[in-house]
């Protein structure tokens, strides 16, 4: 069962508290300073700061503009 939107629009990027968009089977921060990615493992987001990975610039836009997310200006 994939994420639903009622979780995904409470879910938050737990460092900056930036919103979140679904991409695959991970959840990708808004928030362009830090740019993480966080994992969902048998549809459970693993919302572990230690465990997410940073994009590089360039991926973390793309998938802003291919979800036309606006981003976090915390």
């Amino acid at each position: 069962m994939p994420i639903s939107q009622d979780l995904l629009d409470i879910l938050v990027c737990p460092e900056t508290k930036a919103p979140l968009v679904l991409e695959g089977e991970t959840l990708v921060s808004t928030d362009p300073k830090t740019r993480r990615r966080y994992t969902i493992k048998d549809d459970i987001p693993i919302m572990l700061i230690d465990e997410s990975e940073v994009l590089d610039e360039a991926e973390w836009k793309a998938i802003m503009e291919k979800h036309n997310a606006t981003p976090f200006q915390g």
